[in-house]
């Protein structure tokens, strides 16, 4: 189990669970309808599983095991639970021939066993999984900010909606988002681990986009790990360092800590899944279906990432721990010692 955090005096704002329940869905059908508009999205029907095999799961930072189980009438072949779905959606929206500047975004539900539970990680994770064709000149570091400015304009205009309906619940996100690099981070930090610099930037910021997820920086260490096959972490930007991808990250006051709702990027072209391959040690990639498709330039380029449903939920309704916004599995200690301290949890 991950290190529980629990806040003093939380007091839960919107009552009962009906209130909350009413509250969530409001969220999420807000936030989906904001987000679409921002960035010309057509909802569509996603995969809850996907084969083995064929290098179309996400690999997360490349460790966790996926649920996997045998399809009795496919010849018991090999089926896994989606991690989430970065790179099904590049070959949804190549499939469906959509043109640049428009993409899709689907409900996504995953199961992800390995994640230590705490106050913001459930082994279930639903999200708004989207992605966008662009032009191959449009894999910019400009691209990225522009995009990361739209979906933080949905995120806002739907905590003011939740004002309106939940006076009891003040907005607090600032005007604008603040982009900083992950080595311009360290150089401001040098002594603090990765996360002790997000802590630090999201609470000056209380909104920030940290670009730069997943190539080393100059103490020879990642910020983080990403997988080398959807993100493009290698590529060297406008700023001269190595990224077109980022973690979007907003100030959590409940939890006084640095709260991330999105990972997202400019996709991998050839060139860059070639060399982030060979990086990690992952050239035998290259014979799965997902990847030789990419490599023989059959997929569109694209910018996509991933937004936190119960995340998001969770921020704007002031809550301390993701189990009051979505029903999950949760170890029994950590319920009692919730319930203790003012949290139901589902």
């Amino acid at each position: 189990m991950g290190k529980l955090y629990l806040p003093k005096s939380y007091r839960n704002r919107l009552g009962n669970q009906e209130t909350t329940e009413k509250a969530i869905k409001m969220v999420k059908d807000m936030f989906q309808t904001n987000l679409a508009a921002q960035l010309s999205l057509l909802r569509v029907t996603a995969p809850m599983v996907v084969m083995k095999g064929t290098g179309i799961n996400d690999d997360l930072n490349g460790v966790e095991r996926p649920v996997t189980f045998p399809i009795k009438d496919m010849e018991e072949a090999p089926a896994e639970v989606v991690h989430s779905l970065a790179k099904w959606k590049r070959l949804k929206l190549t499939q469906m021939h959509v043109s640049p500047g428009r993409g899709i975004y689907t409900d996504m539900n995953a199961l992800r066993p390995d994640e230590s539970l705490d106050n913001i990680h459930s082994i279930y994770v639903d999200q708004w999984d989207w992605e966008k064709v662009i032009l191959p000149e449009e894999r910019t570091l400009d691209t990225l900010k522009i995009t990361v400015r739209r979906i933080y304009e949905a995120i806002k205009v739907t905590e003011n909606l939740i004002f309106v309906e939940f006076p009891q619940i003040r907005p607090i996100l600032p005007e604008e988002i603040t982009f900083i690099h992950s080595e311009e981070l360290l150089r401001m930090y040098p002594n603090m681990s990765p996360k002790e610099r997000e802590n630090k930037i999201a609470k000056r910021y209380k909104a920030v986009f940290i670009i730069g997820i997943g190539s080393p920086l100059s103490n020879g260490k990642a910020h983080d790990s990403r997988a080398a096959d959807y993100d493009d972490w290698s590529t060297v930007n406008a700023d001269g360092y190595k990224g077109l991808n980022g973690d979007l990250l907003l100030w959590n006051p409940i939890l006084q800590s640095a709260f991330e709702i999105s990972s997202m990027g400019v996709r991998v072209d050839q060139a860059a899944l070639e060399y982030q391959l060979e990086v990690c040690g992952q050239q035998y990639k290259k014979e799965l279906d997902f990847h030789k498709a990419l490599l023989s330039g059959q997929l569109v380029q694209t910018i996509g990432g991933g937004i936190g449903q119960s995340r998001l939920c969770m921020f704007l309704l002031r809550k301390a721990h993701i189990g009051e916004v979505q029903s999950s599995i949760w170890p029994e200690d950590m319920r009692q010692e919730c319930a203790a301290n003012g949290i139901d949890l589902f």
